[in-house]
């Protein structure tokens, strides 16, 4: 849901109402900066210092009991990291880092936060407003650069604007479909004096994220539902980000209703419920794929029908009446056309419908997906997670030994690739939020930074790392973030000495015309232990269980380094430009 990029919303906002006196306080803007942090409950914040943001960094040395801040060891990886952090608490998190280089190492984070609805501040430095569009030193665009990967951005260039901006940010960034939102403040902006005073937005004139439902699709819905033969659910991300999750198993049992979750849905109920089908997409099951394609009444909730859920579109669910709900109008008719739009919050919009909803069951329906699900079986989950004739470990085996082991329950954090899929596929994801992953913009480099702001926000939950040889490469200084803070992320490293999924596609499409994917790699081990951190290798298919076991019951960070089948490729597929009933399993 954009938010429009204009100056004015900083002037348009309401505050939440006070009958006590005003009061206020004589101090610098980069104190005020620090203090609005705090006011919204920002305990935690990833950066990086420089010049431009220096001023900013002073004054956060004197709050250090009420804001901790973490040095990444690369911009790109505090963004991670608060995006790790804001996934697991669905609460805002907050980033920061300087002008110029800085402020463009987080621009991949941006993008990547705003495709899968993660809500950021991003705070950058700005050169001195008199120098502003002169090429000075450490000086970009930062607000043009990010206008199309943000809910909203502004730039600070007096102290006075600093509090008001921030409660926008804040109230902006996690309403709605949520999203990353930057500010970019010049450094006299945060060296000048204001009289400081702080409350929280409760409302801005041109921007409604909370629609209401009308009636009419509710019960247009409704009727479809209780009439629908072969009714079937794509459940999105949305529905975990609206904390709908028991109204949402509250619905499916009622109604009797398959679903298959997108890569981002994973968690929204366990996977081994009786209605649970798998997960859509490229790399999903190979029933909830081809049953799309069959289905009389296609509801979709909280999600945005991404080209790798839907193939070609052309070829998409052309038989079902569609249901869309959806927070975000702009998602709406966009790629699939709505028969029955409901514009509302998940867990609003279910609510509503949960009454309205016949008890009703689809057995026969059901056992046609658990059919396709033999059949997958036998052609692809059982060689994935079974012994490879050459006594190479397999990435499924791998997956399946860390799902038993930790019972379904870790948060899985992964990097982007091959490893990423078996992790959807092959983890049994038995309690909500425990999916971390990019999605939408597929960031190599993602996984660990990622995985440290899950562990680092929720240190009660076992946290799995599952990264690849190539994307681990792209911010494996962040080990020395794990060793520093000892925050115990637990790191598979799945290690085929190539690029796996570009080696998969050119294999499959480009005659096996293996082009710079594959990879010299380095020692992990002596790496993660350069960092202070505890490592192993394993190759040994007889040896893994034992060695995933030491690595769950390592009291800190731990990199399991696993030697995995070189040539494994990961099906089901779907082709690029196919159409979802064109799956392959081999």
């Amino acid at each position: 849901m954009k938010v429009q990029h204009k100056a004015d919303i900083a002037k348009n906002g309401q505050a939440a109402k006070s009958d006590k006196p005003l009061k206020t306080e004589r101090i610098k803007g980069a104190e005020a900066v620090v203090k609005c942090l705090i006011a919204e409950g920002i305990k935690t914040i990833y950066g990086y210092p420089g010049g431009a943001i220096m001023p900013t960094y002073d004054a956060m040395y004197h709050y250090q009991d009420e804001l901790q801040h973490i040095l990444a060891r690369h911009e790109q990886g505090a963004i991670h990291a608060a995006e790790g952090h804001a996934r697991v608490t669905r609460e805002t998190a907050a980033c920061i880092a300087t002008s110029g280089p800085g402020a463009l190492n987080l621009a991949t984070g941006i993008a990547d936060a705003y495709l899968d609805s993660v809500p950021l501040v991003c705070i950058t430095g700005q050169v001195f407003s008199g120098v502003l569009g002169t090429d000075a030193f450490q000086e970009t665009d930062v607000i043009g650069c990010t206008m199309s990967i943000t809910k909203w951005n502004y730039q600070i260039t007096k102290p006075e604007e600093i509090p008001s901006v921030f409660a926008k940010a804040f109230y902006i960034a996690n309403t709605g479909r949520p999203g990353p939102v930057v500010i970019d403040i010049t450094k006299d902006a945060q060296n000048g004096l204001l009289d400081f005073h702080y409350e929280k937005m409760t409302n801005i004139r041109t921007y409604h994220p909370r629609l209401k439902a009308k009636k009419s699709a509710l019960e247009k819905a409704a009727e479809l539902i209780n009439k629908a033969k072969k009714p079937f659910i794509l459940a999105g991300h949305g529905i975990q980000i609206a904390r709908a999750e028991k109204v949402f198993t509250a619905f499916i049992e009622k109604t009797g209703i398959p679903i298959g979750c997108t890569i981002h849905g994973l968690g929204t109920i366990p996977n081994d419920h009786k209605l649970h089908t798998g997960m859509l997409g490229m790399h999903g099951n190979y029933g909830p794929n081809i049953k799309t394609n069959e289905c009389d009444v296609l509801i979709a909730i909280g999600m945005r029908f991404d080209d790798r859920v839907t193939g070609n579109l052309e070829k998409y669910a052309k038989q079902a009446t569609v249901i869309h709900i959806e927070i975000d109008p702009s998602e709406v008719n966009k790629n699939v056309f709505a028969h029955v739009p409901i514009i509302a919050d998940a867990k609003d919009a279910l609510t509503q419908l949960l009454p309205m909803v016949k008890k009703r069951k689809h057995t026969k329906w059901l056992a046609e997906f658990r059919a396709a699900d033999k059949i997958e079986y036998e052609k692809v989950i059982k060689r994935d997670c079974g012994p490879s004739p050459e006594g190479e470990i397999r990435m499924g085996q791998v997956m399946k030994e860390v799902s038993d082991q930790t019972k379904g329950q870790a948060i899985v954090a992964t990097d982007v690739g091959q490893h990423q899929m078996i992790a959807a596929r092959y983890y049994k994801y038995n309690t909500t939020n425990s999916w971390v992953s990019s999605g939408g913009a597929g960031t190599m480099g993602y996984g660990l930074p990622a995985a440290f702001g899950a562990k680092f926000a929720d240190p009660k939950r076992e946290v799995i790392c599952v990264c690849g040889d190539g994307g681990f490469q792209m911010t494996i200084q962040e080990l020395g973030l794990c060793a520093q803070w000892n925050v115990g992320v637990k790191i598979l490293l799945l290690d085929n000495n190539f690029l796996g999924m570009v080696r998969q596609w050119q294999q499959l499409f480009f005659d096996r015309r293996y082009s710079s994917v594959e990879l010299v790699n380095p020692n992990f081990v002596m790496i993660a232990e350069g960092f202070g951190v505890k490592a192993k290798e394993v190759s040994d298919p007889k040896k893994l269980k034992q060695a995933i076991k030491e690595m769950l019951a390592h009291d800190g960070p731990y990199l399991l380094h696993v030697r995995v089948e070189k040539e494994e490729n990961v099906f089901p597929m779907v082709p690029s430009g196919a159409g979802i009933g064109d799956i392959r399993l081999e």
